[in-house]
Order: structure tokens, then sequence, then C-alpha cells
């Protein structure tokens, strides 16, 4: 899943590959902002074929938040 994620971070917002671990902050350390976020939320609905609320969304502060909510409700 997390490999998978990545590689949408990369393909979908030019994310450096490198910067992209479960650790890193997705505002902090990659600077995904509001818009982005809503955005990724749509691509990991389409992706993945998970429903995530909006306000679900915003509590995500690292790429293992995200990770592990779409393993949890895949």
């Amino acid at each position: 899943m997390f490999e998978t994620f990545k590689n949408l971070l990369v393909e979908e917002l030019q994310l450096d590959e490198d910067a992209i671990t479960m650790e890193a902050e997705l505002k902090g350390d990659l600077g995904i902002n509001s818009i982005e976020q809503y955005e990724l939320a749509m691509m990991c609905e389409d992706k993945f074929g998970v429903e995530i609320d909006d306000e679900e969304f915003h509590k995500f502060v690292t790429i293992g938040d995200v990770v592990n909510y779409l393993e949890a409700h895949k």
C-alpha cells in the first residue's frame, strides 16, 4: 500500500520520491497545501476505492496516517 501511495504522490503531485517516508509530514515535510490535500483525497478514493470523509483526511499528519487509514478501510 505504501509503495502504491508513494507512486501516486510522485506521479500526481510531482513530489520527490526520496522525501516520501511513512514518517514524512504531509504539510511540514512535503509542502502539501489544503487544495492539494483535497485533490489527494479524491485521488485516493478513485485509486483505492475507499471513501475518505473530508474531516477525517484533515486529521492526517503523516504519510503513515494516510497509508494506515487506506489499509484499514480497504
